[in-house]
Parts: C-alpha cells; sequence; structure tokens
C-alpha cells in the first residue's frame, strides 16, 4: 500500500505532493492527460513551429507571494520571474491609456488627480503585502502567521474596509477620473462576477497591490511549464512519482492508499468516490455552485500589437498583461450581460502578451498572444472574431498581424482541464460566501472523510497558482493521517 495518491497535476496537487513527499510520505500523482500542469502548462498547439502558449494561466502575480512557493524557493529550482516595467495596463477609448507600472510612484504620478486616492488604497496594501497576502491566501479557518504583529493586523483591518467600499455601491466615491477607476475593475474582472461585488473588490486589491510589490506581475521565462516542471523536479527527488494518461473514473482505478488528496472539482470527487463519503458531506459538494465561464483565443503574430498610443510613451505596448473592456461602467455591463447568460457585444478581455518580457517567447519572428474572453457558463460559442474586434479597438490594424489563431469555447475547456466545468476556469463561482465556505461551510474545508481530501483551487483560498489549497489539505492529511505536524506558512 502507498503513503498517498494525489488525483491531478496541476500546481496544486503538486503542491500538495511535494508537501507529503518532504514529509517522508511515498506519492504516486495520477494525471488524466499526457501532459502535466493542469492550468499552469505551456504547450505547442500546432499553430506555428516553435511558438508556445500557455494553456492557461500565463501571468503570475502570486507564485511569488504565496507563503508555499516562497518556502520552496523557485528561484532555487531554476525558475526565472521575470517583472514586466508595465504590470498591467487598461485601453480607453479616446484617452489615453490607464497604467499600472511596476513602480508604485510613477502609477500614483500618471494617473494625477486619482494619484493620492490610488495611493492610500492600492498603495498602503502594496507596503503591507505580506499582511494582505496572508488574508487573501489563508484556509479561511484560521488566523495566517502572516497576521502575527499589530501592524500586519492593522493593515489587514485597512484592507478589508477597501474591500468594503470598492465591492459596494459606493466604489466610485473614491474616483475623480475614469482613468484608476477603470484600472482596477479591470483586475476585479479576473473573478468572472458581478461587478461591483466583494469578491471582485477582494481579487482587485489582492491582485493591484502586488503588482508594485516583489516580482510584481511576473512571467515565467519560456512560460508557466517551469512552475511545474520545478515542482515534479522536486517531487521526483524525494522519492515521488508522476504517472500520466491515467484517467480516475472510480474507486476501483485507484492504487491502494493511505489517504487519497483530489485535485479536482469537487463533481469529479463525488464520482470517483462519492459512494463512501458520507451523507452530508455527498450533499454538500453536490451543491457547490460553479461560475461563468472564459472562451480561450490563441494568437500567433507576426509582429507587436500595435497598441493606439495617444500619449506617445507606449506604456500598453510594454505591458505584459493588459485587460481590453473600457471603462469600468463598460467593463461592469459586460459582466452583467454574462450573469445573465447572454454574450456581451464587447466581451471583457484579457490579454497576456509574454514575449514583452520575455523575447525568447519569439520564435522566427512570430509570437503567442494569449487572450480570455468572458462567456455564459457552457457557451460553445466561438469568440475569435468578437475578440478580434475588441482589440481592434484599441490596436487598429491588428487583424494584420494575425498569422493564426484557435479558440476554446467555454464549453470545451473541460477537454483539456477536467475542473473547468462549463469554462470555469476558477473552479467554481467566485462570492464571498464561495470563498470563505468553499467548498463547504464545514471546519475542515478540505476532508471529506475515509482519508479522502480535495486540495484543488475549489477549496480555500480559492484559484490562482500559488500552491496553497494543495499546501493546506496536504498539512492536514499529514497531521490525520500520519500523525505528522508540518508548521503553518
Amino acid at each position: 500500500m502507498q503513503d498517498a495518491v494525489v488525483v491531478g497535476s496541476g500546481p496544486n496537487g503538486l503542491a500538495a505532493a511535494v508537501t507529503l513527499a518532504q514529509a517522508g510520505a511515498h506519492v504516486t500523482v495520477l494525471e488524466a492527460n499526457d501532459t502535466i500542469g493542469g492550468g499552469a502548462r505551456t504547450l505547442d498547439l500546432g499553430l506555428a513551429p516553435g511558438v508556445v502558449h500557455d494553456v492557461c494561466s500565463a501571468v503570475h502575480a502570486m507564485a511569488w507571494a504565496s507563503p508555499f512557493f516562497r518556502a520552496f524557493d523557485l528561484a532555487a529550482h531554476g525558475v526565472e520571474l521575470i517583472t514586466p516595467e508595465v504590470s498591467y495596463a487598461q485601453p480607453l477609448d479616446g484617452r489615453s491609456p490607464a497604467v499600472a507600472y511596476r513602480s508604485l510612484e510613477r502609477t500614483v504620478a500618471e494617473l494625477g488627480a486619482d494619484g493620492p486616492a490610488w495611493r492610500s488604497l492600492v498603495g498602503a496594501a502594496s507596503r503591507r503585502w505580506e499582511a494582505v497576502a496572508a488574508v487573501g491566501l489563508g484556509d479561511k479557518r484560521s488566523l495566517p502567521p502572516g497576521l502575527g504583529s499589530p501592524g500586519a493586523l492593522v493593515a489587514a483591518a485597512r484592507f478589508g474596509l477597501g474591500v468594503l467600499e470598492q465591492g459596494t455601491r459606493v466604489w466610485d466615491r473614491r474616483w475623480r477620473t475614469p482613468d484608476a477607476a477603470a484600472l482596477l475593475t479591470g483586475v476585479a474582472a479576473h473573478a468572472i462576477t458581478p461587478l461591483p461585488s466583494l469578491a471582485g473588490a477582494g481579487t482587485a486589491l489582492l491582485l493591484a497591490s502586488l503588482a508594485h510589490a516583489g516580482a510584481g506581475w511576473s512571467i515565467p521565462r519560456g512560460g508557466s511549464q517551469a512552475i511545474t516542471d520545478a515542482l515534479v523536479r522536486d517531487l521526483l527527488a524525494h522519492g515521488g512519482e508522476v504517472v500520466t494518461g491515467v484517467r480516475v473514473r472510480g474507486r476501483a482505478d485507484l492504487p491502494a492508499a493511505r489517504a487519497y488528496l483530489f485535485d479536482t472539482a469537487p463533481r469529479t470527487l463525488l464520482d470517483v468516490v462519492g459512494p463512501s463519503l458520507p451523507v452530508g458531506v455527498r450533499r454538500a459538494l453536490a451543491g457547490f455552485r460553479y461560475g461563468n465561464g472564459a472562451a480561450k483565443v490563441d494568437f500567433v503574430l507576426s509582429g507587436p500589437v500595435p497598441w493606439a498610443d495617444p500619449d506617445g510613451v507606449g506604456a500598453v505596448a510594454r505591458a505584459g498583461t493588459l485587460h481590453v473592456g473600457g471603462t469600468r461602467e463598460q467593463m461592469a455591463h459586460a459582466e452583467a450581460q454574462v450573469a445573465a447568460g447572454r454574450h456581451a457585444e464587447r466581451p471583457m478581455t484579457l490579454v497576456s502578451d509574454p514575449s514583452v518580457a520575455d523575447p525568447g517567447r519569439v520564435v522566427g519572428g512570430l509570437r503567442p498572444l494569449w487572450t480570455y474572453a468572458h462567456v455564459p457558463a457552457g457557451s460553445d460559442v466561438d469568440v475569435t472574431e468578437a475578440v478580434t474586434a475588441q482589440l481592434e479597438r484599441f490596436a487598429p490594424g491588428f487583424r494584420d498581424v494575425v498569422v493564426a489563431s484557435r479558440c476554446v469555447p467555454a464549453a470545451r475547456m473541460g477537454r483539456h482541464n477536467q475542473n473547468y466545468v462549463g469554462g470555469d476556469i476558477a473552479a467554481g463561482a467566485v462570492t464571498m460566501w464561495q470563498m470563505i465556505a468553499r467548498p463547504t461551510a464545514r471546519a475542515n474545508p478540505y476532508a471529506a472523510g475515509g482519508g479522502v481530501y480535495l486540495c484543488s483551487q475549489s477549496t480555500p483560498p480559492g484559484p490562482g497558482v500559488h500552491g496553497m489549497s494543495g499546501y493546506h489539505a496536504a498539512r492536514r492529511a499529514l497531521r490525520d493521517v500520519f500523525g505528522v505536524r508540518v508548521p503553518a506558512l
């Protein structure tokens, strides 16, 4: 009998496996696909020779800030995180774009009348980013170690007040111009939720604060696969193994083990081991809500995106991430359309241009461009034209540099990652209640009973490449099943 089996090789599954293996457990990771990494894979999609695309996550604001990855030490494991000069930008119709530079001071200066407000809200959180990350990346059941000082508690309280402000209908009172409001709303839209919302505001303030701290909104050299490969190397060095091409459909597909950790959506866990779980657990997991979807469009370009440059400084062209949705009002309208089950005429579109920071991604003059458009759950619509039109809106001539493209509608996202139910890349609706009671309101949100644990982003702290869901679940499994206590990070 093995010590532990992890189902799924996404960042959380690998984080769980590494945590178990470093504590001395023999771990086997089972992956249904032929490639490892779940949402942190970088693959050749066959669009152009040698050009690779990140299949889901591309920009990593939390990889360096996560307590798990800080302890793991990505740099020591050969991962180079590159920090663009411009963390993210928000193109706007008929005016200069709003820009979040890596430098807080430059961001404040260029936001003009809203600079002081940005400093007091985002800048204050950025200065105490450890406390903000502790709140955002904790298990939502205990006081994180990072909040052990009065200063950290004050920073956490200020963060909470900021979430209340920006997550409710008073969200405009702070801002005097459209620029800063749009800049923060573009970040909130990562939650794929109606705006304003508390969950969206929490997402915005956490990610926006990290843009001005540490490694900022970093891009791993070579793509997200670099993070996955580092985790796998460490797992193998500690005696673990990864087996690909194994789809676990039922209990009979699992080798005998003392503990099972599922880096999957609750739906998959129920399909595999549901009959053996307590009735209350089955009922609670069956009631887990999934959110709206994202449709992916990958492009290959013959040159840089020709962003309009009304101010002549080219800041947008230096951004690793762009939020293409227009003003705060336009983005809120688009997200409301999606929440109502309709496709927005101008969908909220997220863009990553990795070659801005990593020129090695350009092969033979061709470069990848990564985009997501927000759509209703289960949509089977090819959004290539809608995304292209959004980019043309702010980058006239974009069509002329497109060499190839591929769309994965929301309804097909689950084919490469079963966790993305209906295209829900957050693996669960991002609401304030479900971020706390994720996947259930039980005191231990990871344990399902009988040595079975859920360790995916469907558990606290939720979406993102941070490894903390896997770490939290593995820590509990080590204590409950193996009698090994691992200090909290």
